[in-house]
């Protein structure tokens, strides 16, 4: 027996876009000054897939559209984060795009299931 959420391509993509993250943001030498932004970006990346799961949880599709409106949030944050770390050099430019091809690829799934959630029923 598996949780529903397992079954959906869109959480395991996001539970691997997470881990990425967390190796590009343990390779990361920046001082203590800025911890904050790594505990961040590890905090959003990681709220992708837990939010999908906790929407999967809930009672209705209607909850569950919110809580992947939230994860597309998350993801944008963590994109955000990325391109603050390019700028400032902590990582390189073919890092960021690769991180860059596979959020663009999370955020489509996560709008088709949005638009699969919302379908009306015929």
């Amino acid at each position: 027996m598996k949780f529903g959420y397992e079954g959906l391509e869109v959480w395991n993509r996001a539970v691997d876009f997470a881990v990425k993250v967390v190796d590009v943001v343990e390779k990361i030498d920046t001082g203590r000054k800025h911890y904050r932004l790594l505990e961040q970006i590890e905090g959003s990346s990681t709220s992708i897939s837990m939010n999908l799961a906790e929407g999967k949880g809930r009672n209705s599709k209607k909850e569950f559209t919110q809580f992947c409106y939230i994860a597309r949030g998350s993801l944008y944050e963590t994109m955000t984060l990325l391109e603050i770390f390019r700028r400032k050099g902590w990582i390189a430019d073919s890092v960021y795009s690769a991180m860059e091809t596979e959020g663009l690829e999370i955020v489509s799934m996560i709008k088709g299931l949005i638009n699969a959630l919302c379908k009306p029923k015929d």
